[in-house]
């Protein structure tokens, strides 16, 4: 991502001197963050095209799913109380599926539970 911030700065100092070279040529807000836009892209587009790869590699590094998830500190800090405890107790399981499964027919843990008791009256 450092790629991807490097380019864009690059393209903000473009813009920003040209913007202001055409509101103080006095071209109005509107055409001079156009012609500023046009030019920065086009300047950016011709002689910075080595950045340009490394910030659409890194853009594309993050988005396309291989690149290592951002993890928040408290995030991490479970994650390594949770190996602590699987690893220190072999006999507990972790299930991830996290998702609501519809119940099975003759599942038993699927059942009423007042079902299963004889001496419940709302059965």
């Amino acid at each position: 991502m450092v790629a991807f911030v490097k380019y864009s700065l690059i393209r903000l100092a473009l813009f920003a001197p040209l913007f202001a070279l055409f509101v103080f040529l006095q071209l109005g807000w509107l055409l001079a963050v156009v012609c500023a836009g046009l030019i920065a892209f086009a300047i950016s587009y011709l002689f910075f095209q080595k950045q340009r790869d490394a910030a659409t590699a890194a853009l594309h590094t993050r988005l396309s799913g291989r690149a290592k998830p951002l993890r928040t500190a408290g995030e991490v800090a479970d994650a390594e109380a949770e190996d602590r405890l699987v690893d220190s107790h072999p006999d507990i399981t972790v299930r991830n599926d996290t998702r609501k499964e519809a119940p099975r027919k003759n599942d038993p843990r699927s059942q009423d539970p007042r079902s299963q008791d004889p001496r419940s009256k709302e059965a």
